[in-house]
């Protein structure tokens, strides 16, 4: 068993300790995936298309990212890990338009092709982490600029392999090598999950880019998949599809890792401007994804010079008390594998 070596990032404490994964009643996860739209059907099937990215799948279409949960029961636990989470606490778009702090807001990434060259890189975690090298170019954007001194997430897509790369604290050295904290690699085709107990880029030992806000598909007027969202107390547990916990609190009133939310099928969404409205009724359908420990009720995206920052500071007039956490036990395939029943 790991000592729990710590890893601080904003509002981050990752324990790297032998998850406890959560018993089957508590096991979240993630309903089918019916179209919402006709045009959202993949040609010659009743299947829903998934959402893409550079050309490449975001995972199939029958993935826990893109399963919807608006027709999945309340949580047992829902009413605590609201009371724990915040009830007047108003979501926070961390990602937007411009600069904060000499960085751009949000996570960026960077899409390459077959061709880049790949460069060796050394972790902090590296018995957790996906060996070296990888394609990172070397202006790669750093999440918060070439100064942070917070998370600095890389996150690379591989258009021609649909093979997403992503580094926790990456720093880039004088040789072309690059130095991170964690990493991992996935397969875009793919619904394989890290081995249980990994962390990745990402405390939840999820994939980040996949569960960001993008402008392009706020642009065209829906997101098909879950939503990445962080919270300040979390519980010393996952629940798939989850694999790492990054708590040491015990207490079940905290949500574990993994935990999916959905915003209230009630909630009024017509007084928002229509690009906010999207965003609103992604979390009606697909919900957020517990996946970091930082400020609770962040919401991750893409920067992006197109965003609308002060449309985007509406989010903060929906609050805690209008989410619920809910329970998909019986949709799980397998918990080594992110395929939603």
């Amino acid at each position: 068993m790991k000592t729990g070596n710590p890893r601080e990032g904003i509002g981050r404490w990752l324990l790297l300790a032998l998850p406890i994964v959560a018993a089957a009643g508590a096991l979240v996860t993630l309903a089918s995936d019916p179209p919402r739209v006709r045009r959202h059907l993949r040609p010659g099937t009743g299947v829903p298309a998934g959402p893409s990215l550079a050309g490449c799948p975001a995972f199939p279409a029958d993935n826990v990212w893109n399963a919807r949960i608006d027709r999945l029961p309340v949580h047992a636990r829902s009413a605590d890990y609201i009371a724990t989470i915040g009830p007047d606490v108003g979501l926070h778009p961390d990602f937007g338009s411009g600069t904060w702090d000499g960085g751009p807001i949000g996570i960026p990434f960077a899409v390459v092709p077959g061709s880049q060259p790949p460069v060796p890189v050394s972790f902090e975690y590296a018995d957790e982490s996906d060996p070296g090298p990888y394609p990172v170019p070397p202006d790669a954007p750093v999440e918060g600029g070439p100064a942070s001194t917070g998370d600095r997430h890389v996150l690379i897509v591989d258009r021609d392999r649909c093979r997403l790369y992503e580094l926790y604290a990456a720093y880039p050295q004088p040789n072309g090598s690059w130095r991170a904290g964690s990493g991992a690699v996935f397969d875009l085709r793919s619904n394989a999950l890290r081995p249980a107990t990994w962390t990745s880029a990402d405390a939840a030992g999820l994939p980040i880019l996949p569960g960001l806000v993008r402008y392009e598909e706020v642009a065209a007027g829906a997101i098909r998949h879950a939503v990445r969202f962080t919270a300040s107390r979390t519980q010393k547990a996952f629940v798939w599809p989850a694999r790492h916990y990054a708590s040491s609190s015990t207490d079940p009133a905290r949500p574990p890792m993994g935990q999916r939310f959905r915003l209230k099928a009630g909630f009024d969404v017509s007084p928002f401007p229509a690009r906010v409205q999207v965003i609103l009724d992604a979390l009606k359908t697909y919900g957020l994804i517990l996946a970091d420990n930082g400020s609770s009720w962040f919401v991750s995206g893409v920067p992006d010079e197109r965003w609308d920052n002060d449309e985007l500071r509406l989010l903060n007039e929906v609050h805690g008390h209008d989410f619920e956490a809910v329970d998909g036990t019986s949709l799980m395939v397998s918990p080594d594998s992110g395929q939603a029943r």
